[in-house]
């Protein structure tokens, strides 16, 4: 079992299940019963499923207000067998932006692999956030290698400090300020 669970100081801010305008609204976890795998290896139960056979999420953080939601994942971001990123964008991303949500970030320091596969799911993620963003952050740097040959670094952004960021020092709304930051100086804004 991996025992790696979601992040969990930021429960005090924000809980997924309790957010009736999230995709994991009234969501239930069994802490004695281990249901969740990445192949042959069992997950802490807290993470939560979407659709894919090899990646999880947890929804750390979402400020509707700010319009603004981040995102852990763990396991294996496998688009080219498994579609995962039709998962993740039918499931979850079309129902927090129909909640208005278009800025997103995404921490992937606990995605194993990355293998990519059409970049369409991606593009029309970018196309319909209307003022919004994508950030990657803390991806491993072969899984780097991978998206950016597929060029789907087009839609998310990487690199600089997003590739290192220490973001478990910051309360989330603080994260946020610093990513939208840079982000309003990436776009010359």
């Amino acid at each position: 079992m991996i025992e790696l669970e979601p992040f969990y100081n930021w429960r005090g801010f924000y809980t997924a299940e309790t957010d009736e305008q999230s995709p994991f609204f009234g969501r239930e976890y069994n802490e004695i019963m281990l249901d969740h795998r990445i192949y042959d290896t069992y997950i802490h139960p807290q993470w939560d499923e979407f659709g894919s056979l090899t990646l999880y999420m947890k929804i750390l953080y979402t400020d509707h207000n700010l319009g603004f939601t981040i995102w852990e994942f763990i396991g294996e971001w496998n688009d080219t067998l498994y579609n995962d990123i039709m998962y993740l964008y039918r499931n979850v991303v079309e129902e927090m932006m129909e909640a208005g949500i278009k800025k997103f970030i995404l921490i992937g320091e606990n995605v194993l692999n990355f293998h990519a596969d059409d970049d369409s799911y991606y593009q029309e993620w970018f196309d319909n956030m209307e003022d919004g963003w994508i950030v990657g952050l803390n991806f491993l740097e072969h899984n780097l290698q991978e998206i950016k040959a597929a060029r789907l670094d087009y839609y998310i952004s990487f690199g600089g400090e997003f590739d290192y960021l220490d973001w478990r020092t910051y309360n989330p709304l603080k994260l946020f300020q610093k990513i939208d930051k840079q982000m309003q100086y990436r776009f010359g804004e």
